[in-house]
């Protein structure tokens, strides 16, 4: 396979100017600490829901530091956080850290790297990180998230496994309760250690309890005996935490707790979390892609999101792609996830932030290809990316200023939205969804809300157009088909269907619909556009200016 090599970005081309500025200023926090839930939503204390848009940051392998402060400063790292628009780190940890003293309190960050013999990471901290090379393992734990902290980026603790080095396999004895290296009791006490060093500290708003419970010994009874214990015993050490399970099979799968639900002393802490991988479902490049998808989101359906039905918050804890942008599996997995996470507007943690690992699984400063940062750890390693998760990162529902509910016509491809063209407002193109107008979606027309105005099919190979004289025609009624749900079809004045595509140069037209089933040789992701619901403005939307202006005393600020 031949991979594209990475495209780093700079602000040559005002629309990428623009773009950063916009995922910058959409996700800085405003809420109030603690944060809990109401219902599906995690909200501040004020009852405002705050969307966990989160980056993994590994701190969890063998040298137990968190990766790249070898390469940079960690306040430049945290910064470069904000500014690729994340609110929000998963920084993962080793049980170690929390039980066996001697790691923890007695070995430097230092000593750490000379036991492994990384002498280049010594010399990179030393410059770019002095106050944290000579201190002791927790105390440099402790020092990245103040310095997240310091930058108004929250932070999940996950607690990842217990031996610190490389996850996940069946037979690791990390996998679950009484396997070499998980012991229950151990276990307990450590996650109850954990949220007692960081009770106070107002930017840790959640605990992950264990990271994808796997293995041949995995079992829902031993689930609920021992996730109910570590969750009661994180409450009582830290309440204000938010407490976070994940499931069975490498966290794939919450279907147990439909029918026998989770019995906690406390309320409206808990939230569940779920992993989802192209590789978790198989192989997407030799199957129809419309078919996989459709197949996966009944497992995810069937595996975890029927909770936000039951007044639960799912958590994306751990998705994302190969970024060099040449891995079919992942491409096709990325327009599936990215549409249905945006459709539920989930909160989610992308893998990962790292750029390279000191030492991964004997391989000293091994890559990250799934890192949204190249090795050096501050260049984007690839835009286009960042672009295809401004939506995600935006909150679409939920408690907190609101507006009359409207829609969104959503590309997961490349990010962008529909939208009317500048030049020719009959005309549509693909742009920013904060410039998006609001639409209204039927399920017979797609409106501009407010408006006559309605998309019009004109045959195959052409453009589509706003219309105001024929809403009732076949060629105006729009609806979705496949087992991805992710094609918007309608019918020309020749009883012909076609679908709405998007073009090279991003004009919006109709053309036969493309490998719809069966077909795993062709890519249907042109095609593939999601009809988002919302209440929420966003930022930089005529909705959010027009809230702006109103009355400070208005309910809907």
């Amino acid at each position: 396979m031949t991979r594209k090599e990475p495209k780093h970005m700079f602000c040559f081309f005002p629309f990428f100017c623009f773009f950063f500025s916009f995922i910058a200023q959409n996700t800085v926090p405003n809420m109030a600490y603690p944060l809990s839930t109401s219902s599906r939503w995690i909200v501040d204390e004020n009852g405002q829901r705050v969307k966990l848009a989160c980056v993994n940051w590994p701190s969890h392998l063998q040298p137990v530091v968190a990766e790249g402060l070898s390469k940079q400063p960690v306040d430049a790292v945290a910064k470069k956080i904000v500014e690729m628009g994340f609110n929000c780190v998963r920084l993962t940890w080793a049980l170690d850290l929390m039980t066996n003293e001697t790691l923890a309190n007695n070995v430097t960050v230092r000593q750490s790297f000379q036991s492994f013999g990384l002498k280049d990471d010594i010399v990179g901290f030393q410059t770019n990180n002095p106050s944290i090379i000579d201190i002791s393992l927790i105390e440099a734990f402790k020092m990245v998230v103040t310095t997240l902290g310091n930058n108004d980026v929250m932070v999940i603790l996950d607690n990842h496994l217990t031996k610190p080095g490389w996850c996940c396999a069946n037979n690791d004895g990390n996998g679950f309760f009484g396997d070499k290296f998980f012991d229950p009791t151990e276990w307990t006490a450590a996650l109850s250690k954990m949220a007692a060093t960081f009770d106070g500290v107002s930017n840790v708003v959640g605990m992950s309890l264990r990271n994808e419970l796997r293995g041949p010994k995995q079992n829902a009874d031993d689930w609920f005996k021992y996730m109910q214990q570590g969750a009661e015993a994180v409450h009582a050490a830290n309440k204000n935490v938010l407490v976070i399970l994940s499931g069975l099979s490498f966290d794939a799968d919450l279907s147990f707790v439909r029918s026998r639900p989770v019995k906690l002393s406390f309320t409206k802490k808990l939230v569940f979390e779920l992993h989802w991988y192209s590789f978790s479902d198989g192989n997407w490049a030799t199957n129809n892609p419309n078919d996989i998808c459709g197949r996966v989101l009944n497992r995810i359906r069937n595996g975890g999101e029927f909770l936000l039905n039951k007044g639960f918050p799912l958590f994306l804890s751990e998705f994302g792609i190969d970024e060099r942008g040449g891995n079919a599996d992942d491409n096709r997995y990325f327009g599936c996830v990215s549409g249905w996470a945006a459709g539920n507007d989930v909160d989610w943690s992308l893998w990962a932030l790292t750029g390279s690992y000191y030492l991964r699984e004997g391989k000293v400063g091994l890559v990250e290809y799934y890192g949204v940062l190249d090795s050096d750890w501050i260049s984007v390693r690839n835009s286009s990316f960042l672009q295809k998760i401004t939506l995600l990162q935006s909150q679409l529902q939920g408690p907190g200023p609101s507006t009359d509910a409207y829609n969104l016509v959503f590309h997961p491809y490349t990010g962008l939205c529909l939208v009317r063209s500048l030049n020719d407002t009959t005309m549509l193109t693909l742009g920013p969804c904060n410039s998006s107008e609001p639409w209204s979606y039927t399920k017979q027309t797609l409106r501009i809300k407010d408006q006559s105005l309605c998309l019009q099919s004109n045959g195959p190979g052409n453009r589509v157009t706003m219309t105001k004289t024929d809403c009732s025609s076949p060629g105006s009624i729009w609806q979705t088909i496949s087992a991805s749900k992710m094609h918007l079809a309608s019918t020309t004045s020749n009883n012909t269907s076609v679908c709405l595509d998007v073009a090279a140069d991003d004009k919006v037209l109709a053309n036969a619909c493309k490998c719809l089933s069966k077909d795993s040789s062709c890519e249907p992701m042109s095609q593939w556009f999601t009809i988002i619901n919302a209440t929420r403005p966003l930022k930089g939307s005529r909705l959010y200016k027009q809230l702006e202006n109103l009355s400070p005393k208005s309910d809907l600020l």
